[in-house]
């Protein structure tokens, strides 16, 4: 496939990005800019979030995985749904009932200061690292099949991207995400059904043979039920329900979109809907898995990293529809997460760690701050993207995404505490708790391995929520009493 044709979408896809920044971003205020004047339509977020929730990773890893692990992704998906009930009805009423902008000024309501600085510092890290690391395997593609032919560096194509992210969310930010993720999603869904149309069409088959070759192929079973793999059903379906929980339910990009709606019932309708259209979506990634690896064995092809087993198949194998279908759904998975990201740690920095609603600052002095804090957050991104690249170790990237579940893991504690008890903490205590329960996790995990052979998969998270919960019991301020707040305790 010809780069300069993959050059031209690049560029006529930004500049479409560029133009709905233009029109949303006009008179935009600071409410605007962290919660959308509470004005985004429930049915645009929930499409919209379906982009944002499948990054760049999740496009290219999830079909390739089937290779080895088949459809055991399935059960956890199930989990997933399971989860968002959990955050519509649990979450979502709280978040509501404070008029909160960042989530985890609930924690500063609920325990303190220190509990508050500890969420927002974790959320800063995690989302810090699991979005720039996103980002750099697809400008990876990009530099790949594009930059490098005409001559551009690595770091160059890398500022490029950041730059364009940080122009059509520089002002308007979760007003035009919003809109953003709708023509995101869209593009992602058309990728999808059109790869799979791709493969079925060069291995000759009908919509019905399509349907049998999967359904009888090694590659669609879904439950694993071994209970000693980290693929588990049960432990893939309890680690779907607490994933969600964390990294959507107590992720102030994912929440930030919710907070944006007009109310309440209209945030709770927007997460059943997009749950659903998530599950559909999901099941396609691994139907198209499954067909790859079918055309795969037909062909005789073979990858080292089955993270390349799509770009592979699409780009240099299948006709050029194929290949220009594949690098729109990467451009829209990459722009939908990298974008909410860079907002919504921006929205976390200034308001949590700079307290800029806390200190009552007039509207201009608290609109240079953030615009002086995306522009920071950018350079960072941008900095670690390169850090990736000079590093270029797959134990390395792996150990990122391990990371993510030592960081949402204190937060799930964090939250579970003060939403399912009437306890008070010593506050000065909980930064430490929040420190020690990832290194007691580690350590675990290494004896675990050695002592029983067992491997930890995404119950790693729960692991550290736990050990966080034990944490908080153990500084838990008795004098304080157990008068209960209706606001800050779930009403179950």
């Amino acid at each position: 496939m010809a780069s300069g044709l993959i050059t031209v979408v690049f560029v006529v896809y930004t500049l479409l990005l560029f133009l709905i920044s233009f029109v949303t971003g006009r008179k935009a205020t600071d409410d605007a800019y962290y919660r959308g004047n509470h004005r985004s339509p429930w049915f645009v977020v929930a499409y919209g979030m379906v982009g944002a929730s499948l990054s760049g990773v999740t496009f290219m890893s999830v079909p390739g995985n089937v290779l080895k692990e088949n459809f055991y992704y399935l059960p956890m998906v199930f989990g997933f749904i399971a989860g968002y009930v959990v955050v519509a009805k649990v979450l979502l009423p709280i978040y509501y009932r404070m008029n909160l902008t960042s989530i985890y000024g609930y924690l500063d309501e609920r325990f303190g200061m220190k509990s508050y600085k500890s969420g927002a510092t974790y959320f800063l890290l995690s989302r810090g690292l699991g979005a720039t690391l996103r980002m750099f395997l697809v400008v990876s593609v990009l530099h790949g099949f594009v930059f490098s032919h005409m001559g551009i560096p690595f770091w160059l194509a890398a500022l490029i991207f950041i730059l364009l992210i940080l122009g059509y969310t520089f002002k308007g930010g979760i007003r035009t995400i919003v809109w953003t993720d709708t023509l995101q999603t869209t593009f992602m869904l058309v990728s999808v059904f059109l790869s799979i149309g791709c493969i079925a069409h060069a291995m000759g088959w009908t919509f019905a043979d399509m349907v049998r070759e999967v359904k009888e192929s090694p590659m669609s079973q879904i439950w694993d039920t071994d209970p000693m793999s980290p693929r588990f059903y049960v432990k893939q379906f309890l680690s779907g329900l607490f994933v969600t929980v964390s990294m959507t339910g107590l992720d102030q990009d994912m929440m930030q979109k919710n907070l944006s709606c007009r109310n309440l019932k209209d945030a709770q309708k927007n997460m059943f809907t997009f749950s659903g259209i998530l599950l559909v979506m999901n099941f396609l990634f691994l139907v198209l898995g499954a067909l790859l690896g079918l055309y795969a064995q037909e062909k005789g092809l073979s990858v080292a990293d089955t993270d390349q087993l799509f770009p592979t198949i699409a780009i240099n194998c299948l006709p050029p529809l194929a290949g220009l279908t594949f690098i729109i759904g990467v451009l829209s998975a990459a722009y939908s997460s990298a974008d909410g990201a860079l907002t919504a740690v921006t929205t976390s920095f200034t308001i949590d760690i700079l307290g800029v609603e806390r200190r009552g600052l007039p509207e201009d002095r608290r609109k240079k701050i953030r615009y002086r804090t995306h522009l920071v957050m950018a350079v960072v991104f941008l900095m670690l993207i390169v850090m990736f690249n000079w590093l270029k170790n797959d134990s390395v990237i792996n150990m990122v995404y391990d990371i993510a579940s030592y960081t949402y893991g204190p937060l799930l504690g964090l939250f579970a505490v003060g939403i399912c008890t009437r306890w008070k903490v010593k506050d000065r205590w909980v930064p430490w708790i929040v420190i020690l329960s990832p290194i007691l996790s580690f350590a675990l995990v290494r004896f675990c391995k050695w002592a029983f052979g067992y491997s930890f998969g995404f119950e790693l998270l729960l692991l550290n929520a736990l050990l966080t919960f034990l944490g908080l019991l153990l500084i838990r301020d008795r004098k304080a009493g157990r008068k209960r707040n209706d606001t800050h305790v779930a009403k179950f």
